[in-house]
């Protein structure tokens, strides 16, 4: 078992599919250079290692970039794109949500249209809201897309190897805190299927669904919790879409409770959409009402005080697990 980052284990996943399939190529801006020639972050040397025909240094246009992505998979390649902050998805969207999340559709699945948009999203680097708004429930309400946003260095790297060798589009979104952060990685080859969640840790008197970053806090908590004698199940969605509703169903017959985690605003946020699955699917299990711990309906601010008070923390978790629970 390896130590490394998400960054490192996101660069690994490229590398090894590079190798196996001439049709991956990755495609971003300035993804050869500058910052990204640091060894934690997922493109580090690979532009030296496969060369300017399969690592393409863009415009600074994500819609040309989403676009490019869109034409080389209608053409049988399997393109890697970059959007460098989450809230740029915004100027990508008209051809990932338009075209590549409905090309399949359109072709009464006769086609494949292969390709990864990874994302990069959080707060807490002071970049101001325009860099660091989580939009995964904007890609998660779009049907023909898969939507995958990893919380481990392990997971990143055998869900990314998936995505790639998927038939259709899919939207890969990491968080930036997770690229300096080393975690255990298997050694050799493996793949993670996409839609299957992960029981991070098991529990018995509260489910704490969870995804990306936030998994971090949920282990914070659960551990402060724990002296307390609350023992908080954590389950990792790891994917939005497809959602494994089977495995926060069961989770909850387990454990009869339900807090939801997550970093983006409230309103509108993908808590609701699992808030809205255990009632309509699993009320008669619950014991209590569901609760929501998220980022409040604000622009991220870029005061490193304010942006601080922005991100949900582990004690804001624990007080509404207790809600629950006590």
């Amino acid at each position: 078992m390896q130590q490394i980052t998400m960054g490192q284990a996101v660069r690994q996943a490229l590398a090894e599919e590079m190798q196996r399939d001439p049709n991956v190529f990755l495609a971003g801006e300035g993804i050869g250079v500058g910052i990204h020639e640091s060894p934690v972050m997922p493109t580090f040397g690979l532009l030296r290692e496969f060369g300017p025909d399969r690592v393409k240094d863009t415009p600074v246009s994500e819609a040309a970039i989403a676009g490019l992505a869109v034409g080389a998979s209608v053409l049988g390649l399997r393109p890697v794109v970059e959007v460098m902050f989450n809230p740029f998805f915004t100027l990508a969207s008209d051809q990932i949500v338009n075209h590549a999340a409905k090309l399949r559709y359109l072709s009464g699945g006769k086609s494949s249209f292969p390709m990864v948009v990874r994302v990069k999203t959080g707060a807490g680097f002071g970049a101001g809201c325009q860099h660091s708004h989580n939009l995964e429930a904007w890609a998660a309400h779009c049907p023909g897309l898969k939507v995958v946003m990893p919380g481990t260095a392990a997971d990143a790297k055998g869900l990314l190897k998936s995505a790639i060798r998927d038939d259709n589009p899919v939207v890969f979104i990491e968080d930036m805190g997770l690229y300096f952060f080393p975690t255990p990685v298997p050694e050799g080859e493996y793949t993670i299927p996409i839609g299957v969640a992960d029981i991070k840790r098991p529990g018995r008197d509260v489910t704490v669904v969870t995804w990306s970053k936030m998994l971090g806090v949920a282990f914070k908590a659960a551990a402060i919790l724990s002296k307390e004698g609350i023992e908080v199940e954590i389950l990792d969605l790891r994917t939005l879409l497809p959602l494994d509703k089977e495995a926060i169903i069961t989770s909850l017959k387990k454990t009869g409770r339900l807090v939801i985690l997550h970093e983006a605003t409230r309103t509108g946020g993908f808590g609701g959409e699992i808030a809205a699955l255990a009632v309509d699917e699993a009320f008669s299990y619950l014991k209590a009402p569901v609760k929501r711990v998220t980022g409040p309906d604000i622009p991220v601010p870029f005061s490193p005080p304010l942006e601080q008070f922005y991100i949900p923390d582990e004690h804001q978790l624990v007080e509404a697990v207790k809600s629950v629970v006590l």
